[in-house]
């Protein structure tokens, strides 16, 4: 649903549900004796308690991780609710208009509980809201995921035999290799590695953090024997465990990027290459100098693809900044695995 069919739905079911509230009011006339202050500061702020928890509390914290998040902020919506109303209808209210809306004897307890009272429901509402549309999002991207997950299996039914073809024919030329050049074996059994991680599968779609990351290296130490001694590439890994789990190669086309068009061979300004886990927290950072010499400026379907996997896979459970300045080009990533 488009934001603008979202912002008039709002617009008129507050109209119907402030028209049902006030209808009557209006028609007998029970705005005169000047009581139509309160109803107003009274609308305003469970309009005002409403989006607080709509479009910040709920979204950010009602999650199990976040709950003693989601209690302070309930709590200081509500804290707010009475502080505004106090506010507005026992000081403004009776400095401009000689008249508040609760007695002079009213105590500081009985008007906490009473306006915990009025301001509850516009707490329990916006999360009733929120819940259901975020179930109907939920089901709307399950949909997808099968969608895609059904046309992956297709594609992969489809390409399996070339590549299993491949690791086969590169197992026999590191055969002939060996004898020949022990770095030309090398580079051609960890060509075979990288092959053979891509055709790895898992009952639930995720490998070893350990595997992704020796992918990595791998892919790393591939073109370090290529462009040796001109290859500077700092690649720094921290709180690696054998519990993590992740979907396989969302990282390499990160790396990918900055091989592709970054300057490889400055000393100065070498490739930075970041991975690390905290808890069950990834952060990866990718930084490279821009090659200005390079004629091909595009970033290509790898950086889409994984967007989007990320989009279907961890879908609020990721951070993914870009930063380009024509001069260097940075990637911050971060996945709640």
């Amino acid at each position: 649903m488009n934001t603008k069919k979202q912002v008039l739905i709002h617009i008129l079911c507050w109209a119907l549900l402030l028209g049902y509230y006030h209808v009557g009011d209006i028609l007998k006339d029970n705005w005169k004796d000047g009581s139509w202050h309160f109803g107003v500061t009274m609308n305003f702020l469970h309009v005002l308690e409403f989006y607080i928890c709509y479009l910040w509390i709920y979204p950010c914290y009602l999650r199990k991780s976040k709950i003693p998040q989601l209690i302070a902020g309930v709590a200081f919506t509500m804290a707010m609710f009475i502080s505004l109303r106090y506010l507005l209808e026992e000081v403004l209210n009776r400095h401009f208009f000689g008249f508040g809306n609760y007695g002079a004897g009213t105590t500081t307890l009985y008007y906490i509980l009473d306006n915990l009272y009025y301001g509850t429901s516009y707490i329990v509402i916006p999360a009733a809201v929120w819940s259901t549309q975020n179930a109907f999002r939920n089901e709307k991207m399950n949909q997808q995921l099968r969608g895609e997950a059904e046309k992956a299996e297709l594609s992969f039914l489809k390409s399996q035999i070339n590549p299993h073809f491949l690791y086969n024919t590169l197992n026999y030329i590191y055969s002939l290799a060996l004898p020949v050049s022990d770095k030309l074996a090398e580079a051609v059994i960890r060509l075979s590695d990288l092959m053979r991680y891509t055709l790895t599968e898992s009952p639930d779609g995720k490998v070893s953090l350990l595997k992704e990351v020796d992918y990595l290296e791998s892919y790393v130490e591939l073109f370090r024997m290529r462009f040796d001694p001109l290859f500077y590439v700092n690649f720094k890994v921290e709180g690696l465990a054998d519990q993590q789990r992740m979907a396989p190669l969302l990282l390499i086309p990160f790396l990918e990027n900055a091989f592709k068009h970054g300057v490889l061979n400055d000393p100065e300004n070498p490739v930075r290459v970041e991975i690390k886990v905290i808890r069950q927290e990834l952060k990866l950072s990718v930084f490279n100098k821009i090659n200005q010499n390079q004629k091909d400026h595009s970033s290509g379907i790898g950086l889409i693809n994984v967007q989007r996997r990320l989009y279907l896979i961890y879908p609020g459970k990721h951070d993914l900044e870009v930063h380009n300045d024509g001069k260097s080009y940075q990637v911050n990533l971060r996945i709640e695995l």
